[in-house]
């Protein structure tokens, strides 16, 4: 009753089955086409673009760095300070409850 029970591969072949079947490969005879180069009046535009940042914009992205530096430090605070007001209130209670345990002990 308590046995394991192994599983049965219907199909026990030793080699991995893809999870999806790539699609066939064009012959090798086949050349892809080639580029067509850009007439001379089309100026090239380069693949990435650079970010300027003026006075203004960097100064209201270290003042939101700021702001989230300050959120996050005040949350991890507060979770801190929970942690440890905790701590101390059940520290409390232990000696309570351990004076009262030894009151009733002694017959008070």
């Amino acid at each position: 009753m308590l046995q394991p029970r192994i599983p049965v591969n219907p199909l026990p072949t030793g080699t991995p089955i893809p999870l999806n079947h790539p699609a066939p490969t064009p012959a090798a005879s086949v050349e892809p086409p080639a580029p067509a180069s850009p007439p001379a009046s089309v100026p090239v535009v380069p693949a990435r673009t650079t970010v300027q940042l003026t006075p203004g914009s960097a100064l209201a992205l270290a003042a939101g760095g700021g702001a989230v530096v300050l959120l996050v430090g005040t949350v991890l605070v507060s979770m801190l300070l929970a942690v440890a007001i905790t701590g101390v209130s059940v520290a409390v209670i232990a000696v309570v409850l351990r004076l009262l345990v030894r009151d009733m002990q002694k017959g008070r």
